[in-house]
């Protein structure tokens, strides 16, 4: 049970990256936040429950 726990929390932090750390580099070089981090700032820290995060 330990394992695939472990693979889901493996899977969200993979879906958290959205493109890549490259592609999340490139926002904030443009002064710009990612959509994640856009939700966070306007949204009550705990809130938000994301569905589809694998989409």
């Amino acid at each position: 049970m330990k394992d695939v726990l472990k693979e889901l929390e493996r899977r969200r932090a993979m879906a958290r990256m959205g493109g890549g750390k490259a592609r999340i580099d490139a926002q904030h070089k443009k002064g710009k936040l990612t959509a994640r981090e856009r939700i966070e700032v306007f949204l009550d820290e705990g809130s938000f429950e994301e569905f589809d995060m694998y989409v």
